[in-house]
């Protein structure tokens, strides 16, 4: 079965730029789009898909939106290879969907939070679409194993923003250190930056969704 039609927030004039965020696990695109709407830019479009529902074996197999299958969240848990793969396919389509609709992909950032977060990552580091930046929020990097120094392809100094609350319970602040010393072996380390927020834990806050706003305005400048 198809997921529902992403939930959007249109540019308040002809669009010239993109974001594609991910919600987390169990969540939907809803809840996001209305956080970006509190700092949206009038010549970007905001695309908030919503996951497939499928049995989740960190949940005891009950069934929620998911992107793919988490098996555990410690750093040497077993990963859903596959279902990592397929998911990053399916973002990398609704990129190319944007880019039919007229917004190329140098104009795109692709973002998410935990789950989509990491959906985020890897689908930036995989993809041959030259993207304008990634916003990685409460998160880790997928197959992290599977990369080898030098394999990023397109987006090699892709600029990243990587942000995680120092009280977060379910994924480890650690998780988001080691995630962005990962990627300073994969793309240029001067284009990262990560930033932590004191007592936040696995949420938002407004001072992460300024410094996600100052990000995304910097990346995706009006053209005209």
């Amino acid at each position: 079965m198809s997921a529902p039609l992403p939930a959007i927030v249109p540019a308040a004039r002809k669009a010239t730029a993109a974001v594609i965020f991910l919600h987390g696990l169990g969540d939907t695109g809803h809840g996001w789009s209305e956080a970006l709407a509190g700092i949206k830019s009038p010549h970007v479009k905001y695309i908030c898909p919503h996951a497939p529902v499928m049995p989740v074996t960190l949940n005891m197999n009950m069934a929620m939106p998911s992107w793919f299958d988490i098996v555990g969240l410690s750093p040497d848990s077993q990963e859903d290879e596959v279902g990592i793969k397929q998911a990053a396919e399916n973002v990398k389509a609704l990129i190319d969907q944007e880019v039919k609709n007229g917004i190329p992909s140098n104009r795109i950032i692709l973002g998410g939070f935990s789950q989509g977060g990491a959906l985020s990552l890897y689908t930036a580091l995989t993809t041959h679409q030259k993207l304008a930046g990634v916003v990685a929020l409460s998160c880790w990097l997928p197959l992290r194993t599977s990369f080898v120094q030098g394999a990023v392809g397109v987006n090699k100094e892709i600029p990243v923003l990587q942000c995680h609350g120092d009280c977060d319970p379910l994924v480890p602040l650690m998780f988001g250190s080691l995630t962005v010393e990962k990627l300073k072996t994969m793309i240029n380390p001067a284009n990262i930056t990560f930033r932590t927020y004191s007592g936040m834990m696995h949420s938002s806050c407004i001072e992460e969704m300024m410094d996600i706003k100052q990000f995304i305005d910097k990346h995706l400048p009006p053209v005209d």
